[in-house]
């Protein structure tokens, strides 16, 4: 059973920028994302959440990479809308894809007061894994939330151009069970409200 998402519980949304959106810099000419859907899902979730006075906190990404279009000194390095911060949010900034490396972000999380930490955002495959990935090395109890996510395709070093849906499941299924326990949002939701005995934890400390 998953207890009710309660006063421990942040919510941390990573690299919502309008950049995420340039889709021929990550996948190529043929360049194109699955789950048009995930910033409406990310933005009712981000109201409810603070809705329930829960504590919130963003990533926001400023490239290393020359030809990147996350980067703070253009408009691409801007957040998306219905996702700014609030002046209370935890907000920090990186330049590579985990949320932890290089930032105060665990510190700030557990000084929040945060044990359980729900993660949406971009890309599913890149800086969304390596976060989730690191947060349950670091002990939070993790949920990722697949259908507030996305990410593109990628064109491996064959030249194979693979589906950014079968990018995205593939991710998920490598880090559910292990790493973090997988969620619709809508579960989420209704976590905010109620216990859910219906929902199991499963995460696993290989």
């Amino acid at each position: 059973m998953i207890k009710r998402f309660g006063s421990g519980t942040g919510l941390l949304l990573i690299d919502v920028q309008v950049g995420v959106n340039v889709l021929e810099h990550w996948g190529g000419p043929t360049g194109r994302r699955n789950n048009p859907d995930a910033e409406a899902n990310m933005a009712s979730l981000l109201s409810a959440w603070r809705t329930a006075g829960l504590p919130v906190a963003f990533t926001r990404h400023d490239s290393r990479e020359a030809g990147s279009p996350l980067k703070f000194d253009l408009p691409t390095g801007n957040q998306l809308p219905n996702l700014e911060p609030a002046d209370q949010d935890i907000v920090v900034h990186k330049d590579v894809n985990s949320g932890f490396v290089g930032t105060s972000l665990e510190i700030e999380l557990r000084r929040a007061g945060v044990s359980r930490l729900v993660v949406v955002g971009f890309f599913t495959n890149m800086c969304v894994e390596t976060s989730v990935r690191m947060a349950g090395n670091l002990g939070f109890d993790t949920y990722l939330l697949p259908d507030c996510c996305a990410t593109t395709n990628r064109v491996g070093p064959d030249g194979v151009d693979h589906d950014p849906e079968l990018v995205h499941q593939m991710t998920v299924a490598n880090l559910h069970g292990e790493f973090c326990t997988a969620l619709s949002v809508v579960d989420a939701l209704a976590l905010l409200d109620r216990d859910r005995p219906d929902l199991e934890r499963v995460q696993g400390n290989e």
